[in-house]
C-alpha cells in the first residue's frame, strides 16, 4: 500500500512538473506531452538536447559516430565546470560515468528518462550530481531503428506507448550482441569514441524485459566478470546495488530485484531463477574485462509506460547519487583491478590458468524472490498446468543462477604474436583499445601453438555468423617472428579482454566470430589439422 501511495504521489508531481513548472515547452518530453502514449523520435530527442544546451553552460555535445542511415549518435557530457575533452575530464580529477538508452529501440524508457534527468541535473533539483563526477548520457544509441515505429512490436508492453521502433539496427544487427565482433557502426562508435576515448568508470545499459513475470518494477545485473578481475564485480554486487535497492524503494517506491527468469516446467513455487550468459558480446559484461563497473537495467515490461519510466528514473537517479558519493572509491577499485591484471601477467605468465569457456551455476546464497503467484490446475489430458494470478508473493530460498564456473581453462601467456598477413586481427584489437606493436626487428619466443584438429561450425546463423568452435591441443614451440609481424605484450590494461578475444578455445573470441575462417579454409582444415595462427608466448629469447 505504501509503495502504491508513493507511486501515486510521484505521478501527481510528475503531472505538475509537466504542466506547472518553469520548464519551457521545448523541455517537456514527448511522453509527458502525450499523456504517455508516444515515445520520442530521433528529431525530438535532438531538439530536446539542443534546447538543454542553449539553456545550460555545463553541457558539451559530441557524437560517437554516424549510423548507417546517416544519423549522428549524440553523446551529452555534463560537468561543473564544463568539460569538453577527455583530457580536461582527467585533469578535473572527477570520475566519468556513462549511461546509455535505446540500444533496443522498442525498449524506450532509457531514452526518455535520460532526457528528464538531463533537465533535472542541469536545470533542476539534481545539480548536486555534478559535484563529484562527470556524467555522460547517450539517450538514443540505436538512432535508425528508433523511428521505424509500429503498433504491436512489443506484445508484453501491451502497446504502451502505442508505437515503438525495432530491436535490430539498420544493418539487421542486435547491438547488444556486437561487443566483440564490432560490426555495427554504432558499436564501433561506442567502443572507440566513448569507452576508449572517455574511459568511464561505469557503464549502465538501460533495457526493458521481454515478458518475464516477476514482482519488481525493475531488475538489474552486474557485469559478469569471470574471465576478469573480481574486485569491480564484488563492489557492484555486494556494496553498490544493495544500497541502491534500499534508496530506490525509499525515495521512489520502486522495488528492485536481480535479473533472471524462472521456468514453470520446474513446478511452482519457483526454486530457481536464471540470468543471461556471461559473454562479453554483451557490452555490460565486456566492462568487467575492461576492469570497470557495468550494470544492466531491465524495466518490467508488463507495467504501463509511465510506471516503467518511474522505475528507470528512480534506478538511474539513485545510481548517480551513489556514484556522486562513491565515484572516487570506484575509480580506485577499478585502477587497482587494472594493476592486478598487469601484475598477474608479469608474475604468473606460463603458470596461471584462466577460464575461456564457462557454465552457469547458482550463487552460494539463496534469496527471497518477489513474484506474481501461479495457480496449478489439470488440463483435459490430466497434465498439470499453471495460470498466473494477480497476487504478488515472496518465495524464500530461491537459488539465483548468476555465477559462472570455468569448464575449459587455458594458460595465461606473457603475450601473443600475430603474423603480418593477419593485419585485420591487429586492426580489430587496436579499435578495442589494445596496444599492438608492429615489429621493426625479429623476435624469438618460447610458448605454445594450438593445433586445431576440428573446426566445428554451427548449422544455423546467429547475428549473421555461423559460430565456430575449435577442438585441438597446445604444443610447446619456439618460434621466430619477422619484421612486420604484430606483437602484443599482455602487461597492459586490457589483458583480460585480449586473452578472451585471442584464446582459440574461448566461447566468445575472434575465432568464435569467424575472424579466422578464411585462413582455415586456405589451409584445408577439413582434411588435416591446422595450426591456429596466433602464437601465445611465455618468454622472449
Amino acid at each position: 500500500m505504501k509503495s502504491f501511495l508513493r507511486l501515486a504521489v510521484f505521478l501527481f508531481c510528475l503531472q505538475l512538473t509537466a504542466q506547472n513548472t518553469p520548464w519551457s515547452e521545448d523541455l517537456i518530453t514527448t511522453p509527458e506531452k502525450s499523456n504517455y502514449q508516444k515515445t520520442s523520435t530521433y528529431a525530438e530527442v535532438m531538439s530536446f538536447i539542443k534546447a538543454i544546451k542553449s539553456k545550460s553552460s555545463l553541457v558539451h555535445l559530441e557524437f560517437m559516430g554516424t549510423s548507417m542511415e546517416g544519423k549522428e549518435i549524440p553523446v551529452v557530457v555534463m560537468a561543473n565546470p564544463k568539460v569538453s575533452s577527455p583530457q580536461k575530464a582527467k585533469d578535473s580529477g572527477k570520475p566519468v560515468m556513462y549511461i546509455q538508452g535505446n540500444i533496443h529501440s522498442g525498449e524506450v524508457e532509457g531514452k526518455e528518462v535520460l532526457q528528464q534527468l538531463m533537465r533535472d541535473i542541469l536545470l533542476g533539483d539534481k545539480k548536486h550530481l555534478l559535484d563529484n563526477q562527470i556524467i555522460i548520457f547517450a539517450p538514443i544509441y540505436n538512432t535508425d531503428s528508433n523511428d521505424k515505429m509500429e503498433k504491436g512490436r512489443r506484445p508484453s508492453q501491451e502497446d504502451s506507448p502505442v508505437k515503438v521502433g525495432v530491436r535490430a539496427n539498420s544493418q539487421g544487427l542486435d547491438l547488444n550482441r556486437d561487443g566483440i565482433k564490432m560490426e555495427a557502426f554504432e558499436t564501433e562508435g561506442l567502443i572507440q569514441n566513448v569507452l576508449v576515448k572517455w574511459d568511464p568508470e561505469m557503464l549502465v545499459d538501460l533495457h526493458t524485459t521481454n515478458g518475464t513475470w516477476h514482482g519488481y518494477g525493475l531488475t538489474y545485473a552486474p557485469s559478469y566478470h569471470y574471465a576478469g578481475e573480481k574486485a569491480p564485480y564484488d563492489f557492484t554486487w555486494n556494496t553498490m546495488l544493495p544500497s541502491i535497492v534500499k534508496s530506490a524503494d525509499k525515495n521512489y517506491g520502486v522495488k528492485l530485484g536481480p535479473y533472471g527468469g524462472y521456468s514453470l516446467r520446474q513446478g511452482w513455487p519457483a526454486k530457481a531463477i536464471y540470468t543471461y550468459n556471461h559473454h562479453p558480446r554483451y557490452i555490460v559484461n565486456q566492462m568487467g574485462l575492461r576492469n570497470k563497473v557495468g550494470i544492466l537495467s531491465e524495466a518490467f515490461a508488463h507495467d504501463r509506460f509511465y510506471k516503467r519510466m518511474n522505475s528507470t528514473y528512480g534506478f538511474v537517479a539513485e545510481i548517480l547519487e551513489f556514484t556522486n558519493n562513491n565515484g572516487r572509491k570506484m575509480a580506485e577499485i577499478n585502477a587497482q583491478a587494472t594493476q592486478d591484471a598487469i601484475n598477474n601477467v608479469k608474475q604468473n605468465a606460463g603458470k596461471a590458468k584462466k577460464g575461456v569457456r564457462f557454465k552457469m551455476v547458482p550463487l552460494d546464497d539463496a534469496f527471497t524472490l518477489r513474484t506474481y503467484d501461479y495457480i496449478a490446475y489439470n488440463n483435459k489430458a490430466g497434465e498439470k498446468r499453471y495460470v498466473r494470478s494477480g497476487k504478488i508473493i515472496d518465495i524464500p530460498n530461491v537459488q539465483n543462477h548468476s555465477k559462472f564456473e570455468a569448464e575449459v581453462e587455458s594458460t595465461l601467456p606473457r603475450g601473443y604474436f600475430i603474423p603480418k598477413v593477419m593485419k585485420h586481427i591487429a586492426d580489430h584489437l587496436k579499435k578495442q583499445g589494445v596496444k599492438v606493436i608492429e615489429l621493426k626487428t625479429p623476435k624469438r619466443a618460447v610458448g605454445e601453438e594450438f593445433i586445431v584438429a576440428h573446426l566445428n561450425v554451427s548449422k544455423r546463423k546467429f547475428e549473421g555468423h555461423f559460430m565456430a568452435n575449435a577442438k585441438g591441443e597446445f604444443v610447446t614451440k619456439t618460434k621466430t617472428f619477422k619484421k612486420g609481424d604484430y606483437w602484443i605484450d599482455m602487461a597492459q590494461p586490457l589483458s583480460n579482454l585480449i586473452f578472451y578475444m585471442l584464446e582459440p578455445q574461448s566461447d566468445d573470441g575472434l575465432l568464435t566470430w569467424n575472424f579466422f575462417d578464411h585462413y582455415f579454409k586456405e589451409k584445408d582444415i577439413d582434411s588435416k589439422p591446422v595450426a591456429y595462427p596466433v602464437f601465445k608466448y611465455y618468454k622472449l629469447r
